[in-house]
């Protein structure tokens, strides 16, 4: 199994390229002039596109080819006071040159909006300002030009003291989504609620392609056994929405993200960096059904934490582990 490593928006290694400068609303609001205040917001997005540029050009020299954008890029980009503003005309050529780099060098991207983008929720100011969070995503992915295989990835959300009726809430405000929203997603099981099984079923319900995040899975379960629910997540990736974007020589992998605990007192928490016996047990495992798979790193040291994963995994090269590049390995079952 070919497997690619990724990490999330900010790399610890290239310096001054933050892609999440902002500008509090507060401070915003304190500006004499609103329009040359949304112009400033504006130079703060087109800073925040050109350092992702520059990350991704610092990937492509590391052969990283899995990477999550910052959700940031544009400051204040959804606030209700701001709901006149359309930043993305001034913004269209900054997006362009990373969609365009994107795009020529073959990378996997995606965005991951944040916890308060909820879909399972009973309040509808909560689910309304949801819809915009994934409208903005989504613009900022058609901004690049970036076909349906770029993903924004949420969780189901919370239970609201009924897990089951969470559920088919999720499910029933889901198939209301704009079409080219939906076909943009991807699900994740949780820490707390939400447990991969749970979210696997209404994954295969709507048709939507699973992302698997393990540390999640340790902490939170039903007693399931991975390699017998695997087959089911890859499964989703092989009929989901975008898929019919992928070329046929090249249809997307299934993905997973892949953390370790910070401690024994906070097992939840992402430690700096990724151990590697219990993930390369886990890639075994999904060695006998799938023949590629990309692995989103939610470490907190990076792109530092993936260069050292790759040399701890090269200590297990009489072990069915064999290097590709600086980021991918091949496993054997």
């Amino acid at each position: 199994m070919l497997v690619r490593f990724g990490y999330v928006a900010m790399s610890m290694t290239v310096q001054n390229a933050s892609p999440s400068r902002t500008m509090t609303y507060a401070n915003f609001s304190k500006l004499d002039d609103r329009e040359a205040g949304l112009r400033r917001l504006e130079r703060l997005a087109e800073a925040n596109l050109h350092n992702t540029l520059r990350l991704l050009k610092h990937n492509r020299a590391h052969d990283i080819e899995v990477y999550r954008f910052s959700s940031k890029l544009i400051p204040l980009s959804t606030h209700e006071a701001l709901s006149d503003w359309d930043p993305f005309p001034a913004l269209a050529e900054a997006f362009a040159e990373v969609g365009t780099y994107v795009n020529k060098h073959g990378m996997r991207v995606s965005f991951h909006p944040d916890h308060f983008t909820v879909l399972s929720t009973p309040r509808e100011e909560v689910l309304r300002k949801s819809v915009t969070d994934l409208e903005y995503h989504l613009r900022m992915l058609e901004a690049m030009g970036l076909d349906a295989r770029a993903k924004n990835n949420i969780h189901i959300g919370g239970a609201y003291g009924d897990k089951q009726a969470a559920g088919e809430r999720f499910v029933a405000n889901f198939r209301m989504l704009p079409e080219a929203i939906a076909r943009r997603m991807t699900l994740e099981n949780d820490d707390k609620t939400f447990n991969a099984p749970e979210t696997l079923a209404i994954c295969e319900e709507l048709g939507v392609p699973m992302v698997l995040d393990i540390h999640h899975q340790w902490v939170n379960n039903d007693g399931e056994n991975m390699a017998e629910l695997w087959p089911r997540i890859a499964q989703t990736w092989e009929t989901n929405y975008g898929q019919a974007d992928a070329p046929k020589q090249d249809p997307l992998p299934p993905k997973i993200h892949v953390s370790s605990p910070k401690s024994e007192k906070d097992i939840r928490g992402h430690a700096d960096d990724v151990e590697v016996e219990p993930l390369l047990a886990f890639l075994r495992t999904a060695a006998r059904h799938t023949e590629r798979l990309d692995v989103m790193l939610e470490a907190k040291r990076k792109d530092e934490a993936l260069l050292k994963l790759m040399q701890d995994l090269a200590a297990y090269a009489d072990e069915g582990v064999t290097l590709v590049n600086q980021a991918s390995v091949r496993i054997a079952p």
